[in-house]
């Protein structure tokens, strides 16, 4: 293949960028509402039918249903991420954004259970993507708490009931109570959790 397809495109435009780059970010966001709705084995005409497209545009983009996931998983995982300074410049406080990401969080974990679970006979595949998930999310869930801690006047020496990471996790665990139990209310517990997470730390006491 030459150079020569892309003789008349403006300087600076490439060929993964612009409308392309736009079409697949809109398979995605559609493949994720479906799986949410229907589960990660949907028919992709149903897909195909939410994004608006023929389903010959997704098995362009996405030739395997293992590479859709994947890429939905990771899609997911990118606009949470990036949610989390989105809502520390645009809210009230500082607590105001990590109330309010945490519950957005809590909405991805809906989709990303499923994908987990289709994912599961690839481990190695399953424990990078996991990776993914904690290189991305905790250090914008830790900045968050930071900041809404320092909210608080807390003193610089006390250290904080929950770290990023412990956070994540314990709403993680929340919501896996939420499955087949429509009395169990995940988010308010979770709303919970965050005001734990913004209590001063106790002293070590050592084991008891």
């Amino acid at each position: 293949m030459n150079g020569t397809e892309d003789e008349g495109k403006p300087a600076g435009v490439s060929r993964t960028g612009g409308r392309p780059r736009r079409s697949r970010q809109a398979l995605l966001d559609a493949a994720a509402a479906v799986f949410v709705e229907s589960g990660v084995d949907a028919p992709v005409r149903e897909i195909a039918a939410r994004a608006g497209v023929g389903m010959g545009t997704i098995y362009r983009h996405f030739p395997t249903r293992p590479e859709l996931v994947v890429a939905v998983y990771r899609h997911q995982v990118e606009a949470c991420a990036e949610a989390g300074p989105r809502l520390l410049a645009e809210s009230a406080t500082a607590e105001v954004a990590l109330r309010a990401w945490v519950a957005l969080f809590v909405d991805f974990l809906v989709t990303k259970h499923g994908l987990a679970g289709a994912l599961h006979g690839d481990n190695a595949g399953s424990d990078a993507l996991h990776a993914h998930f904690v290189d991305r999310l905790v250090p914008v869930c830790g900045s968050l708490l930071h900041a809404a801690r320092a909210d608080h006047h807390e003193l610089p020496e006390q250290e904080p009931a929950l770290n990023g990471y412990s956070l994540l996790k314990g709403v993680g665990n929340l919501c896996i109570g939420a499955a087949g139990d429509p009395d169990y209310d995940a988010d308010q517990l979770v709303q919970a959790l965050v005001s734990g997470a913004l209590s001063p730390g106790r002293p070590s006491q050592g084991c008891v």
